[in-house]
């Protein structure tokens, strides 16, 4: 029973704390190199909408972003949240199932990006998306 008020107590502070910041948290894990990480969070079970959103992040990345891939200045990753490998990065990102991500890694610090609702409201207009993700990535890319 001590663990289950032990349980709740943590659930409703990260609830509180992720409640009170912006949709960027600065997270305090050292990281070597500096890059942007879209990262494409899903489940087993995929809409239309998340698959479209898996499918236009990978080509805005691929089409426009194809130099800096190759020296692994912007990467692109999927991730499945349903695989207990992936646990620990779930939980850091807060993702339970479809969700996009830019991680943004400067000096060895960590800053996450929740493009979760960007990506509902504009994944499956291919132009439209990748036209906006390519201009948040130039944005951090900057900041680097």
């Amino acid at each position: 029973m001590k663990q289950f008020f032990f349980f709740l107590i943590i659930i409703f502070s990260l609830f509180v704390v992720s409640c009170e910041g912006e949709a960027q948290s600065d997270k305090s894990t050292t990281i070597a190199g500096n890059r942007i990480e879209v990262i494409d969070f899903y489940g087993a079970h995929r809409c239309v909408t998340c698959e479209a959103i898996e499918a236009s992040a990978k080509y805005t990345v691929d089409t426009y972003f194809a130099d800096e891939q190759k020296k692994g200045i912007v990467v692109f990753k999927t991730v499945d949240v349903d695989d207990d490998k992936n646990y620990d990065m779930a939980e850091a990102f807060e993702a339970a199932g479809t969700a996009l991500f830019l991680n943004v890694v400067k000096d060895g610090v960590e800053t996450h990006i929740d493009l979760t609702d960007f990506g509902f409201s504009k994944g499956k207009n291919q132009e439209v998306f990748s036209k906006e993700l390519k201009i948040k990535i130039e944005a951090e890319l900057k900041k680097l």
